[in-house]
């Protein structure tokens, strides 16, 4: 395991705009407004040569633990507790607060070592903070720039001795199956960060009758142990749990931060294998559910729908015989997507769905050999012949497999600009049910043969 770096500080500081800069890419959302990161967010950080995991949490607040930002701050408290050591974060521009006395007194109870950096410290108004951050107890902080990259040298030097004491375990994962990447999304308030919490049998994602309280898509590595296997090396089955904001009507989506979430949860459902779309049993299905569903099966992931909030559904049966028809109908593309009944807040259907994810994946993950492909294509051609638009036949010669993850398969043949949806959608269809594919998107690509002909003819 790599040592672990918690960042810690007020809102606004730049705790955000460090992680990204310490992971290289923009994962963690940065904006002006404070107050917006709520859940902790993990990533692979790599300052010169000093590997290490990073955490960026919410802004600390002094607020009762009932409220949002009390629970947010209660997540800030765990990811101290599980780190190596604490960076902690002030503002350079806006001096020492209150707030920053109270952190820096909480951070002295901890058995945590600290580092202490002061953050827009590119102009001289940070010369003041650097006085004043003595009284904090922590010495002479590190003067940086997150947003220009100044100070790392020194963040490097102070991270150095915290992170090669720490003990870096076994960074390889030598079991065969890689973990499971599974995106959890839906509409606000779906109970998609509850549900990861119940999976992970702790109060992981800050989560309340607020919606929209998730904003970053957060990672989080778990370890599923499947009750169906009876072999206990083959039961445990790594998972990668991605949660992500709410998914609102486009119409709707109106803030700027909002507009970021939306397009971080996209960006999620393009890096899972597997995405559940998470709908409410007292809402039923929707429009917008419908949508989502649709923008996971056009990015070619596997895709299940879980009905949450069973616990509290009212009749049951018609409600999920009703969903049921509306997919079959309004995702004619697709089929047969699995369906299941959970409860976020009891546990109930939650392995079963786990179990779905898996099965998914292995089908979305499938070759078939080039020769019990041609055999189905053949026996599907002269079980059905392909239409003779204008009296001239359309002649479908072999099929390949070009990848996987998605299924994708190529139809070699002439004049296939020409065949009909209706045909092609026939050949689709026949390869998920007859090719163990069931319900996962599968592409299907037509090539015209070249004629060795044609230029003589020309």
């Amino acid at each position: 395991m790599l040592p672990v770096v918690a960042i810690v500080g007020r809102p606004n500081v730049g705790k955000s705009t460090l992680f990204n800069r310490l992971i290289g890419k923009r994962l963690a959302l940065v904006d002006d407004q404070p107050g917006v990161t709520r859940d902790r967010r993990e990533g692979d950080a790599k300052l010169f040569d000093l590997d290490f995991r990073i955490v960026d949490t919410a802004g600390y607040e002094d607020d009762d633990v009932a409220t949002l930002p009390g629970r947010m701050r209660q997540q800030t408290e765990a990811a101290v507790e599980g780190a190596n050591v604490a960076l902690f974060v002030v503002d350079g521009r806006a001096g020492v607060t209150p707030l920053d006395e109270e952190i820096a007194r909480w951070l002295r109870t901890t058995t945590v070592p600290v580092v202490f950096a002061i953050n827009k410290a590119e102009g001289k108004q940070a010369e003041n903070t650097v006085l004043e951050a003595y009284a904090l107890g922590f010495g002479e902080g590190i003067t940086i720039s997150a947003e220009h990259g100044e100070g790392m040298a020194d963040l490097f030097q102070a991270l150095m001795p915290h992170i090669d004491a720490a003990d870096h375990g076994d960074e390889g994962d030598e079991r065969p199956d890689a973990p499971l990447k599974l995106a959890i999304v839906g509409r606000p308030n779906a109970g998609k960060s509850t549900l990861i919490n119940t999976l992970l049998g702790e109060d992981r994602l800050v989560t309340g009758p607020e919606a929209g309280i998730t904003r970053d898509s957060i990672e989080i590595e778990w370890v599923w142990h499947d009750p169906n296997t009876a072999e206990p090396e083959l039961a445990v089955r790594p998972v990668r749990l991605i949660d992500t904001a709410g998914m609102r009507k486009r119409a709707r989506v109106q803030e700027k931060l909002e507009k970021l979430s939306v397009a971080d949860a996209r960006r999620a459902i393009d890096f899972a294998e597997v995405v559940v779309l998470l709908l409410d049993a007292s809402k039923g299905l929707e429009l917008q559910d419908l949508k989502i569903a649709d923008h996971v099966v056009q990015e070619g992931r596997a895709l299940i729908i879980a009905i949450n909030k069973w616990d509290i559904a009212e009749n049951a049966s018609s409600l999920f015989n009703g969903i049921r028809g509306a997919l079959d109908e309004g995702l004619a593309q697709l089929k047969g997507v699995p369906l299941i009944a959970v409860s976020a807040m009891t546990g109930k259907g939650l392995d079963q769905m786990l179990s779905a994810a898996f099965a998914a994946r292995d089908a979305w993950n499938s070759r078939v050999s080039t020769s019990v492909l041609n055999r189905w294509f053949e026996a599907a051609v002269d079980a059905n012949p392909p239409p003779a638009p204008g009296g001239k036949r359309i002649k479908l010669r072999y099929i390949t497999q070009a990848k996987s993850r998605p299924p994708t398969f190529v139809i070699f043949g002439s004049r296939v600009d020409q065949l009909p949806e209706s045909y092609r959608r026939y050949l689709l269809n026949g390869i998920r049910r007859d090719l163990d594919f069931g319900a996962v998107p599968v592409r299907l690509n037509l090539r015209a043969t070249s004629n060795p002909f044609a230029a003589e003819k020309n």
